[in-house]
């Protein structure tokens, strides 16, 4: 199992979804089909008809399921009629365009675009460039095709080649003849991401860690954006190059907010509870007595950082956003008025979108029927009127972003002043909640009648559906993928890199129909050529390096794609191995960040001692007895620690002397890594500091283990703030390794 199967595990169910067609019925219509016609048709929509189990051995998707997920694609296959019918719409589908709806392709490379147009027509392919210089033509090509009948008008496909040398970026592609023009949006992406090459000269190290866990004594309760930026400087003085932190992303617009940062409510923006409510320079001009409300509330909650075992999220929004709307309501200056305006005008349409949403979500509970109304759709006119009646709550959830930005911005100045080379490193979820405001704004792009999960594994036997809507293929291509582009640029605006969570998934993603079990699905393919140039186009403008999480089943040549596209791989110690035995160090991938855990796991203390054994077992998790399960653990960490004592970084197990500690086994296997050609690593601060709990444990929901809801503690449990790090024994010690070992 892997880190990214195991994160996705607790998430909760998703609400009501539109009505799919009922098992029974799926089942009554794949009994009357030709299988090889539906396997003809799947395939042609990028269905993968079967798959390589956790087992091995290839499995066959159920013929009822494959209709349910090409309905959910819009394709009706209920009969042989219908599929046919299908299948004769797949071959003509393109030819009814005088242009594909998106051209996406690599800088230097030679492409061919296609033109439809009626037979005899003259056309001519121009690119006009995304900067406004001007425009430049396509070759047309001596290929011919025999024309086609397509609903009665001959059509013939004229093949046109695109300059080698066209500058990156979104530029716009247009075909005109006599009678008609039609444009598509073209994408130019580089060949190969650069802004990871400088590793390779010079490897760096930095910080993991989820933030909201992470307060100072200044913090109401939660970790937040001016905690980030100190805890950058604490370790960008240190040598660390970067923080790779949870994701940001926005939950829900007030309490109660789900606690898992990849259960977001949009991937685009930012969760205002991370804003340092002292930071907004509008509460040096509030009234006496609004400044002593806003100091009132702060006092009520933050008493909450003592709290050592649980961290209290809605307690925390709740008084925030009592404080924020104070500040939101005080007088701008012309300067900062002016920034809020350029902000909105930057964000444009999208920013407009989330803030309706905020505002409308306040009132009304996920499920109400009006989210999946098409009446109250974006655009209507009903919605137009909440837009309207809703103006001021719309106003505030537009400047909790631009607060949001204001402070990433200076947590992002601090971490590269400290000496780091990359900074920030935000991350990206897979997905959004059924019920969240990605799934109105951008319905037209996702599909909500299938969640995004994981096939049967070794330790999920039935599967996993993580209750999140995927982007529809076809129709993000239609949007010129504009709301991949736009997700991305907004989450880089301010960042030196980014971890993409499953990047798999851009490659391909596991669909499970409404109403099915989650093993019960299917792979959908993905354009993995314009979905990565993209993600590498927009790092490349951003000048931050991209990490997928490349953990799970994949295909072999997909490591070796995204190594290609200069997109890093990511290596867990626990999980590297050759065969039976741990992998020796020198064997890691290059094109890779490498790190003893993840934030799925039990921090390293606690993996040490089989916390994770106990906890599990505790809960019922086990298909074993606990002995079983700990002698397991046990064999594989001596495997693991014998090649660590055989590099010389612990004693031998025969050496006269006391035993290691925990403390230096920590440190040993970090040492450890660092002879991997890897050009980052990774250090988990809850490994620095000796905490042992674990921040998820998948298979549980909140009433049985409080996930990603623990605060950062030390060995005891009691809380670590971060004015303490400077001082922090155990802290010094780790990262002077890790940077002694990297520089020595």
């Amino acid at each position: 199992m892997t880190a990214s199967d195991q994160q996705h595990s607790h998430r909760p169910g998703a609400p009501a979804d539109p009505p799919a067609p009922s098992p029974a019925a799926s089942r009554d219509a794949a009994r009357g089909v030709d299988a090889h016609l539906l396997q003809q048709l799947a395939d042609a929509h990028g269905v993968g008809t079967s798959f390589q189990g956790w087992d091995g051995l290839p499995h066959s998707v159920a013929e009822e399921t494959l209709i349910k997920v090409l309905a959910a694609l819009g394709v009706n296959a209920g009969t042989n009629q219908d599929i046919e019918a299908a299948l004769a719409e797949a071959e003509l589908a393109p030819w009814r365009r005088m242009l594909p709806p998106a051209v996406v392709i690599q800088q230097g490379e030679p492409a061919l675009v296609p033109a439809h147009v009626p037979d005899g027509a003259a056309v001519q392919v121009s690119i006009s460039l995304e900067d406004g210089a001007g425009s430049v033509d396509a070759a047309q090509q001596e290929v011919w095709e025999q024309p086609m009948d397509v609903d009665g008008t001959a059509t013939r496909r004229i093949t046109f080649a695109l300059p080698q040398d066209l500058p990156l970026g979104w530029h716009t592609l247009t075909a005109r003849t006599e009678d008609a023009a039609a444009s598509a949006t073209l994408v130019v992406t580089p060949r190969q991401l650069t802004t990871a090459k400088p590793l390779e000269q010079r490897r760096g190290w930095g910080l993991a860690t989820q933030l909201y866990s992470v307060r100072s004594r200044r913090s109401w309760g939660i970790g937040d954006f001016a905690d980030l930026a100190d805890l950058a400087a604490i370790s960008g003085e240190r040598g660390a190059d970067y923080v790779l932190v949870n994701p940001l992303h926005a939950a829900e617009p007030v309490p109660p907010v789900q606690p898992s940062p990849y259960s977001p409510s949009t991937r685009r923006f930012f969760n205002p509870m991370y804003i340092r409510v002292e930071a907004v320079p509008e509460l040096a001009y509030l009234k006496p007595r609004r400044r002593a409300a806003v100091e009132k509330l702060r006092e009520e909650v933050s008493g909450l950082n003592r709290d050592g075992a649980r961290l209290d999220r809605n307690a925390v929004y709740g008084a925030k956003l009592q404080a924020l709307e104070m500040l939101y309501h005080a007088r701008r200056s012309p300067a900062r008025q002016a920034a809020f305006d350029e902000f909105c005008r930057i964000s444009g349409k999208g920013l407009d979108d989330f803030a309706l949403w905020s505002a409308i979500r306040e009132d009304l509970a996920p499920d109400d029927p009006l989210w999946t109304d098409p009446d109250w759709a974006l655009g209507t006119p009903q919605a137009e009127t909440l837009r309207e009646k809703l103006a001021d709550r719309i106003g505030f959830h537009r400047w909790l972003q631009w607060i949001c930005d204001e402070q990433l911005e200076e947590a992002q100045k601090v971490a590269l002043r400290s000496g780091m080379r990359l900074g920030v490193v935000h991350d990206l979820a897979v997905g959004v909640d059924h019920s969240s405001a990605d799934a109105w704004t951008l319905r037209d792009v996702l599909t909500p009648a299938t969640s995004v999960g994981a096939p049967p594994d070794m330790y999920n036997q039935q599967g996993q559906d993580w209750g999140q809507p995927p982007w529809h293929p076809a129709r993000l291509a239609e949007a010129g993928y504009i709301p991949f582009r736009n997700m991305l640029a907004t989450v880089l605006r301010h960042a030196g890199g980014i971890r993409v969570d499953h990047i798999l998934g851009l490659f391909r993603l596991w669909w499970i129909p409404v109403g099915n079990a989650p093993g019960d699905g299917a792979y959908v393919r993905y354009d993995h050529e314009a979905l990565i140039g993209i993600l590498a186009l927009e790092a490349q403008r951003a000048g931050a390096v991209v990490i997928g999480e490349d953990l799970g089943t994949f295909e072999p040549w997909v490591r070796d794609y995204l190594a290609a596209r200069g997109i890093l791989g990511t290596s867990i110690l626990w999980f590297e191995y050759d065969g039976d035995s741990p992998l020796a160090p020198e064997k890691y991938r290059t094109q890779a960040l490498a790190s003893v855990n993840t934030h799925d796991l039990p921090p390293t203390a606690g993996y040490l001692a089989g916390d994770h054994v106990a906890l599990r077992s505790g809960l019922g998790l086990l298909e074993r007895s606990e002995a079983e399960e700990r002698a397991e653990h046990n064999a594989s960490l001596e495997k693991m620690l014998a090649l660590v004592r055989e590099r010389g970084y612990l004693p031998g197990k025969d050496t006269d002397g006391p035993a290691e500690t925990e403390e230096q086994t920590i440190e040993a296997l970090h040492l450890l890594l660092t002879q991997t050609p890897s050009v980052l690593l990774g250090v988990a601060l809850v490994d620095a500091v000796g905490e042992r709990r674990v921040q998820n444990q998948p298979g549980t929901t909140e009433a049985l283990y409080p996930n990603w809801q623990v605060p950062l503690g030390g060995p005891d449990g009691k809380p670590v703030f971060l004015d303490d790090l400077p001082a922090n024994a155990r802290f010094n010690t780790l990262l002077a390794a890790v940077e002694g070992a990297l520089r020595g």
